[in-house]
């Protein structure tokens, strides 16, 4: 089992399977506008910028699971991250990353790489995943660990 298994509805609203991004090192996030840690969209698009033709995609799942931190439409959540952080890199529609509604992604990835203490549920938006270029999940990053400190993880799969 891979991310490659699973698909999602892009911010667009358009089913997108995971498989388009086989071959990728690709770091999965969940993002909320309006929380202590959003200021981390101008760190994630440079990363995406500087990594992206050698192979690197972020995708970001906006949650409003945490604090109600992403309470608006998917319209409302493009405009704010376009106009505040210029964000380019695929976005997908609002979803739930923990608990049983979570979306299957979310399970499988928890399940791989759980976090401190061997807790499996996201304790909070930007919880970060590595994922390797064979779909696999390689490391979690709590929220706290702000996109330039993954450079070294990210330079090393890439190369």
């Amino acid at each position: 089992m891979t991310i490659y298994n699973f698909s999602a509805k892009t911010i667009k609203e358009e089913e997108k399977s995971l498989c388009e991004y086989e071959g990728k090192v690709v770091l999965i996030v969940n993002v909320a506008s309006k929380c202590g840690f959003t200021p981390q969209y101008k760190g994630l698009q440079a990363l995406y910028e500087k990594y992206k033709e050698q192979g690197f995609e972020i995708l970001g799942f906006p949650c409003n699971q945490f604090g109600g931190q992403e309470p608006g439409t998917e319209e409302d959540i493009t405009s704010f991250c376009e106009l505040n952080y210029g964000v380019s890199f695929p976005m997908f529609a609002k979803i739930d990353v923990k608990g049983d509604s979570a979306h299957p992604l979310y399970k499988y990835m928890t399940e791989q790489a759980p976090g401190i203490l061997g807790m499996k549920a996201v304790k909070w938006n930007f919880t970060k995943f590595l994922i390797g270029r064979d779909g696999k999940v390689i490391e979690r990053f709590a929220p706290q660990k702000k996109p330039e400190e993954l450079e070294r993880e990210i330079e090393k799969i890439l190369s």
